[in-house]
């Protein structure tokens, strides 16, 4: 009876330690001071935001809606900068002004197969919002980026249409200032909290 509790035991033992997961963390190193052991981990970064206060249902539900928004047009943004990553060289690569424009074209072509429904649907607070995300993305203004894989006169032209519409290409992104509220809900985007 004896021996078949303490074999128990072990069992129960074995399974409690094997429940356990580790810790994802990295042990960097770990000192003794005054007879305790200091380990010293890496850890996730904590982002700390101010604790947003609404006055009324009305302000919560803006903000709500900017939230989707902002869920919804990302992930576009994030393709932008991607598609620049990997196109600019090849871009740059070519000598010939037309090949230039051809790689331009096909390009714009795949985009719009895979992205003309969606976009159709869009508001034109959600152009406005992609705008500001691709300026962030890929750290250059959208009137410039159609300025260099495009030309000045196209650039000129979908300024025009742009203003049309009381958008600006040539905005750009302070995550400090007018774009705060739109660098936080991407942050908690990127962590995973949104």
């Amino acid at each position: 009876m004896r021996r078949g509790v303490y074999i128990l035991l072990l069992l129960l033992l074995f399974t409690a330690a094997e429940a356990q997961e580790r810790d994802s963390a990295m042990v960097n190193m770990g000192i003794i001071q005054d007879g305790d052991t200091l380990i010293f981990k890496n850890i996730k970064e904590v982002v700390v935001f101010p604790d947003r206060e609404f006055k009324n249902k009305r302000q919560y539900r803006r903000y709500s809606r900017y939230v989707q928004k902002v869920k919804k047009v990302y992930p576009l943004a994030v393709e932008a900068r991607e598609l620049l990553d990997e196109y600019e060289p090849r871009y740059y690569a070519l000598q010939d002004q037309r090949d230039r424009r051809k790689l331009m074209k096909e390009l714009e072509k795949e985009l719009l197969d895979e992205h003309k429904e969606e976009l159709k649907k869009w508001s034109i607070s959600d152009g406005r919002i992609l705008l500001k995300l691709i300026n962030r993305e890929t750290e250059r203004t959208p009137y410039s980026l159609i300025k260099d894989f495009r030309g000045g006169f196209s650039a000129g032209f979908w300024q025009t249409i742009a203003k049309l519409f009381r958008n600006d290409l040539k905005d750009g992104y302070d995550p400090e200032g007018d774009d705060k509220m739109l660098e936080e809900i991407v942050t908690l985007i990127e962590l995973g909290y949104l």
